[in-house]
């Protein structure tokens, strides 16, 4: 990637001559994109526009963390994003965006959108910054913060975001590689946000690609303005996922010297499904806002790499903690996975993150325990935090353990047959023959049994919960372990100062079923006494 932004960079100094070189010999259904790109980039004066801010108030959803597997319009609403600001340098490949959120309900890291993770540390501080400066990219909690670095994968959607602007894909689409295509269609219009649209619109589609994997298509309109910018970026549930922009035209303002920028941002990570005619997937809209407040070739100016960044280590930490004879904590990572041995078996409660992780601590597994299967894979619930794995499991032959309420968006949105092009994993290069016989899941109701006759684990339905529908806690009575994911988190030394009402309903729950707990097992954290629990409830 280091030599595509090398040449992004070169490749850019020549912004202020807006030339579209291509051949022009085309196929039946494609048309000539140069003459279109040049009317767009008239039309909102692109050449003239090197650097942007662009500043307001904005909204964020948290992908993956739906409360049901049911139609929604959105994913759930996180805390507003205050003071919001994005400053772009489409030349430098730079972009810093900040904003203040309310602290303590969110992963520090998260930004909006995909990317929540779960037992990370939590959001400390009002302030949040995003930088961004080529294949780098970080966040800092509060002013002072110290930068933390993103997965190269997070680095690379937070740039296909600057290029997800108007002017920012037009710049793109000069770019080495970029090869833009171009189409047409007639469009009717959503019957949403903005409308019926009565008659028909004739609309031109350019087609480009982004470093070097990325497709990232631009709707333009007959008034020349870009409407809809669309890519595919990865995600480790839902594989290639939909991600994009949308703009009416009344959004464009004229910020000076001929430069039209929008003003109202709206966001879609998934498809915008009114039906679920494609997807079950609980959600689409993630980002958006009003941003009125914008400054024509206002540039961040240097944005340094830190050194921990530039150096950062993103390889697999695997730690394995023994709990009872037999019983295993894999820890090492923001997320757990317990391993319990029985007589010809393994099983696992949880696959969280997503492949890398899984794939550690699968190969772990062999090394210590050689020559017996895993056999199930126990998951607690769906967010996306704690299924990434689901289907790494399934590659090795496992059966995959759930409540019933989380079947229908396992087999249709995630273990499936769908190929996986950004970011492919096990299955997509292997499909197994099995995957679609159905006999690769086990659904629980209320209560489900794993024995081989001398150890029992026992799983049950935790409700009602606040968190989300679909919640299992695994209980291992010999060793009086119980195995639960964000109903209690033990990711500090010290228990919180107030119990939660998840923190509740866990209690609740061991005492309606009356199981003798001596060590609550966290997915986040390390083991805690349960008389520390207790205390902290009562």
């Amino acid at each position: 990637m280091a030599s595509i932004i090398s040449r992004t960079r070169l490749t850019l100094l020549s912004f202020l001559v807006p030339t579209f070189v291509l051949a022009q010999d085309f196929d039946h259904g494609y048309i000539d994109p140069t003459p279109i790109l040049a009317a767009a980039s008239a039309a909102i004066g692109e050449d003239r526009l090197s650097c942007i801010s662009i500043s307001g108030t904005a909204y964020s959803g948290k992908v993956g963390q739906q409360y049901i597997n049911a139609y929604e319009v959105d994913w759930p609403r996180g805390e507003p994003l205050r003071n919001y600001t994005r400053v772009i340098d489409f030349e430098n490949v730079r972009m810093i965006e900040t904003f203040d959120r309310e602290p303590g309900n969110n992963p520090a890291s998260w930004k909006y959108g995909l990317g929540w993770y779960g037992g990370t540390p939590i959001q400390a501080e009002d302030r949040q910054i995003f930088s961004l400066n080529g294949q780098y990219a970080w966040h800092q909690d509060g002013s002072n913060g110290a930068p933390i670095a993103a997965r190269p994968l997070d680095a690379e959607r937070w740039q296909l975001d600057m290029w997800l602007t108007p002017h920012g894909f037009l710049k793109a689409a000069r770019l080495p590689g970029a090869n833009p295509v171009a189409a047409w269609r007639w469009e009717l219009g959503e019957m949403g946000r903005d409308g019926a649209t009565v008659n028909p619109e004739k609309v031109t589609i350019v087609s480009i690609t982004l470093l070097g994997k990325y497709r990232v298509d631009a709707t333009i309109n007959s008034e020349n303005l870009l409407q809809r910018i669309h890519t595919w970026v990865p995600d480790a549930v839902i594989g290639d996922t939909n991600f994009e922009h949308e703009f009416s035209n009344a959004d464009y303002i004229d910020i000076g010297d001929r430069v039209r920028f929008p003003t109202n941002w709206h966001h879609h990570t998934g498809w915008d499904d009114n039906y679920q005619a494609q997807s079950v997937n609980a959600g689409h809209n993630a980002f958006g806002g009003r941003q009125a407040d914008i400054v024509a070739n206002e540039c961040p100016g240097e944005v340094a790499v830190p050194t921990n960044v530039r150096n950062a280590d993103f390889s697999e930490n695997v730690e394995v903690q023994t709990l009872a004879d037999g019983v295993y904590l894999f820890g090492g990572s923001s997320h757990n996975s317990v391993v319990v041995e029985f007589e010809d078996y393994i099983a696992v409660v949880e696959a969280p993150l997503y492949e890398a992780r899984n794939l550690a601590v699968i190969d772990e597994i062999a090394e210590r325990i050689p020559n017996k299967p895993i056999r199930f894979l126990i998951n607690t619930h769906q967010h996306h935090d704690h299924i990434g794995g689901l289907r790494t499991y399934m590659h090795i032959g496992a059966t995959i353990i759930t409540h019933w309420k989380n079947y229908d968006f396992y087999t249709k949105d995630v273990l499936n047959y769908s190929q996986r092009t950004l970011d492919p994993d096990m299955v997509s290069l292997w499909p197994p023959t099995e995957l679609a016989e159905g006999y690769q899941y086990e659904v629980v109701r209320e209560n489900y049994a794993l024995t081989d006759g001398d150890r029992i684990m026992q799983l049950s339905y935790v409700h009602p919960l606040g968190h989300v529908e679909g919640m299992l806690v695994a209980y291992l009575p010999e060793e009086k372990l119980l195995i639960e994911a964000d109903l209690f988190d033990a990711t500090t030394s010290m228990l919180p100062a107030e119990a939660t009402a998840a923190n509740r309903t866990l209690y609740n729950h061991v005492q309606r079923l009356d199981l003798d707990v001596e060590t609550i097992v966290p997915i986040h954290g390390q083991p805690t006494p349960w008389d520390d629990f207790a205390n902290l409830i009562n």
